[in-house]
């Protein structure tokens, strides 16, 4: 008997190590949120044109870049580090209108490989996917910048106005893209610029940082999309600068994308089309209602995932406002003592030369007089004037 226990627990020991890898292997997943960050959150715009009434259009979404929906109440907010409790948070699809600006390579280098043809179709595509309401708007460059369809909800015009592109020359994007940034500056809501180039900017005045200063007041986010060669940078002009670009939509509060054939292209323009229309906005009043001309920070922090996107605004102001009457009176007057020293050494002038008139007459000399008189036998003498 003990010897038939003996084998029994040696038996058991063998098929327990024999079972081991296959126990590894259903053993439960780790939680996401130990593998890193399942969901990515982004502030795309921050609009303070009603300050101290502040709207923060965020972007959840997965790996690939497509959004996702989350209960609202997990997006927590802060400003300056202050917690911040939303006044009304707005769902997926519920942004209002969005308006978009279509910036379009046309160099020469398009003609190449189909890409032009693929462009146009990717951006049809994104035209189709447009709701009621939503405005577009197309710009293109090569040497040249051209606001080919000023923004409209026509979109047949906006079709019509991408069929007719032709391509040549070289690229001046950065040119094209602060150019848009000027147009956009004028309308009010969610508007977004998603530009496409296929090459390496050779022509532009302005520089990516210049571009960045120029997004900073206007609120509005920049996605881009590479089509070239990634291999050819630094080689020919068809070399694409994905470090630029990526860069460049990170701090616009945008994304990056590359295709390399038409079908991800045109996937490309429909996923960011998506996300757009599928952002939250969280609104809120700013317990600073001070217009000081100091940045604000703001953090958007998704519960319970460990992510989190940081943001600012600045509310505008070149003479701080202050908090109360008194402080206001303190600026006027000193203001006053100030005016008043600019005009001390004119009224010091006038008032010497005044004094200067009133001198009494029996404070001026009087000029010499010299008579001559004749006298008796004497001859005057006489002056010749030669």
């Amino acid at each position: 008997m003990n010897t038939f226990v003996k084998r029994l627990r040696l038996g058991a020991s063998v098929c327990a190590l024999a079972a081991l890898p296959w126990a590894a292997a259903f053993q439960p997943p780790t939680p996401l949120a130990d593998q890193g960050p399942p969901l990515q959150v982004q502030v795309t715009q921050v609009d303070e044109s009603q300050f101290p009434r502040i709207k923060v259009y965020v972007s959840v979404t997965d790996a690939a870049g497509e959004p996702v929906g989350v209960a609202p109440s997990r997006l927590v907010l802060s400003e300056n580090g202050g917690a911040i409790t939303p006044e009304e948070i707005s769902g997926q699809g519920e942004i209002g209108p969005l308006t978009t600006l279509l910036i379009m390579d046309v160099s020469g280098s398009m003609n190449e490989a189909g890409k032009l043809e693929a462009a146009k179709a990717a951006a049809r595509a994104y035209v189709d996917q447009m709701r009621p309401g939503d405005q577009i708007g197309l710009v293109t460059f090569n040497t040249e910048i051209n606001y080919a369809q000023p923004i409209t909800t026509d979109r047949a015009a906006v079709a019509k106005a991408i069929d007719s592109l032709k391509a040549d020359e070289d690229t001046a994007m950065y040119d094209a893209l602060a150019q848009g940034v000027q147009i956009l500056s004028r309308v009010e809501g969610r508007k977004a610029i998603l530009g496409l180039t296929d090459g390496l900017d050779n022509r532009s005045t302005h520089t990516v940082s210049q571009v960045i200063e120029q997004v900073g007041p206007s609120g509005l986010s920049i996605s881009t999309i590479g089509l070239g060669d990634p291999s050819q940078l630094k080689i020919s002009n068809a070399g694409l600068d994905q470090a630029a670009l990526k860069g460049l939509a990170e701090r616009a509060g945008g994304a990056y994308g590359y295709a390399d054939d038409p079908d991800s292209l045109r996937s490309l323009y429909e996923r960011f089309g998506r996300a757009l229309q599928n952002e939250y906005v969280l609104t809120f009043t700013s317990p600073n209602a001070l217009r000081d001309g100091v940045n604000r920070s703001l953090t958007v922090r998704l519960a319970d995932a460990g992510v989190s996107a940081q943001a600012a605004y600045n509310p505008g102001g070149v003479v701080p406002e202050a908090p109360n009457r008194n402080s206001w009176m303190l600026f006027g007057a000193a203001l006053a003592v100030l005016l008043a020293l600019l005009f001390v050494p004119v009224l010091a002038g006038r008032s010497l030369a005044a004094a200067q008139s009133l001198r009494p007459a029996w404070g001026k000399k009087k000029a010499s007089r010299i008579r001559l008189k004749d006298q008796p036998g004497v001859t005057p003498p006489r002056v010749r004037l030669r």
